[in-house]
């Protein structure tokens, strides 16, 4: 079943972790990877960011949720 984005980031936002997506246009048409998932915020240490850049949504979840939930944040399945 597919990870509900909306609910990934609602989860997130209640514990204190700005959420950016972003799909890229101009990425996309030069056949880079488009994607962009983002958590930052006050409950991540200043050196920590949770980031990637990959050709999906589902790649960008698959990259960042688990480093998320190794640094102790629920988020829905």
């Amino acid at each position: 079943m597919p990870v509900d984005v909306v609910a990934v980031r609602e989860a997130l936002a209640g514990q204190g972790v700005t959420v950016l997506v972003k799909v890229d246009a101009e990425r996309m048409a030069e056949r880079r990877k488009p994607w962009t998932f983002v958590a930052s915020g006050a409950p991540l240490r200043e050196d920590v960011l949770v980031r990637t850049d990959a050709v999906s949504m589902e790649q960008c979840l698959a990259a960042c949720l688990p480093r998320l939930r190794e640094l102790g944040f629920s988020i829905p399945e």
